[in-house]
């Protein structure tokens, strides 16, 4: 049977045939039709363009072109090129753009709060029991008061929404620690150092924290006795170490970022005169200081074990109304009176300053006075 393309009257003898014959049946079946010739990367000059002189009889297609005869406009092909690379410059310029121009704005940090401090003294109804510290203790409210850190004790703890059982952890042993510095060591007492207390505050404080320790007022933000607990060094020392605490410590989530810890904690310190013929223990007397604070932990204060307090509301006595606690605590001694029951005078006309420093001032409830002994028998 002939095979299309073959001539009428078969192959003529002597040509053809063997090895180079079987090669070329196998291109027979082979169609280039006109899609596969447009696909060519050669292309043959015209006519007109092989009269050249050195002209090349063909010439490498563009992949840009599209096999149509070159005109003054570019070609589907070509169009769709250029259409393709203006659309990935254009998408690397908007990434450039969106890199260096951000379209959401940060949020800025969180701001640290001044601290807020208010500060009462208690002047006492009566004159002042003094005895030895033992029997103070052993006959007011504060007998069965643990002694020293043992008295603050750390809530059950769990979880928050936002943060881990570790992470509470951390901030109520934080808070411990600042009550333990601010309200127990013996040279914070005495008013011969507050670092102790300065190492555990947020840094944005400590501003805030220098100014009162420098220069005390009482304007609600730069009491010294708002951040710790001091004494008058001219005025009473502390009898015995054994201070009595009791108190409770509370946690709450205020936003995702933030922990707040509630402390409310009473102390209660043995004091005696610094100076003069009556500076014994045997001549102590009972100070009693409530301490009600706030205090804020961001994840940064955690890593870092330092503490944001938020305000301190404090109440102490026995004092005379008419001294200013801002520096330090004045205790009335044994056996002295208040000569000041109420807070001292306020004029509405003076400046914000003054008003505030005028302050506040309560009465010693007697009870929370050591009782006194019991009268002697008549003869």
């Amino acid at each position: 049977m002939a095979v299309p393309g073959d001539p009428p009257d078969g192959t003529p003898d002597g040509i053809g045939g063997g090895e180079e014959d079987h090669r070329t049946d196998e291109y027979r079946s082979v169609v280039f039709d006109e899609d596969f010739i447009r696909a060519a990367r050669l292309q043959e000059y015209s006519a007109d363009e092989r009269m050249g002189e050195h002209a090349r009889a063909v010439r490498s297609r563009s992949l840009w072109s599209s096999g149509a005869p070159r005109t003054s406009t570019p070609g589907r092909g070509a169009r769709q090129g250029m259409l393709l690379v203006l659309l990935v410059a254009l998408a690397f310029a908007a990434a450039v753009y969106m890199g260096m121009r951000n379209p959401y704005a940060i949020p800025p940090g969180r701001t640290t709060e001044p601290m807020a401090s208010t500060v009462v003294p208690l002047a006492p109804a009566d004159t002042v029991p003094g005895g030895r510290p033992a029997e103070l203790y052993a006959k007011s409210p504060a007998d069965p008061y643990r002694v020293g850190a043992a008295g603050i004790t750390l809530p059950a703890v769990h979880r928050t929404a936002h943060f881990t059982d570790t992470q509470v952890v951390t901030a109520l042993s934080v808070a411990k620690d600042y009550l333990v510095q601010s309200s127990l060591e013996p040279d914070v007492l005495n008013g011969s150092a507050y670092r102790p207390v300065r190492l555990l505050l947020d840094p944005d404080q400590l501003d805030q924290f220098d100014r009162s320790m420098g220069s005390p007022r009482s304007d609600g933000r730069h009491a010294a006795t708002g951040w710790l607990v001091r004494f008058d060094p001219a005025t009473a020392v502390v009898a015995d170490s054994r201070i009595r605490v009791h108190g409770t410590l509370d946690f709450a989530e205020v936003a995702p970022d933030v922990l707040e810890v509630i402390s409310d904690h009473v102390f209660v310190y043995a004091v005696r005169p610094a100076v003069g013929p009556r500076a014994e223990a045997e001549q102590a007397s009972l100070f009693t200081v409530r301490r009600e604070l706030r205090l804020r932990f961001d994840r940064d204060d955690l890593v870092a074990r330092r503490a944001e307090l938020v305000s301190a509301y404090v109440m102490a006595g026995p004092q005379d109304c008419a001294a200013d606690p801002a520096a330090g605590f004045t205790p009335l001694l044994a056996g002295a009176r208040a000569t000041t029951v109420g807070p001292a005078a306020t004029d509405p006309f003076a400046g914000s300053e003054t008003r505030r420093a005028a302050g506040l001032c309560g009465v010693l409830a007697t009870e929370t006075e050591p009782s006194p002994p019991p009268p002697a028998p008549a003869p």
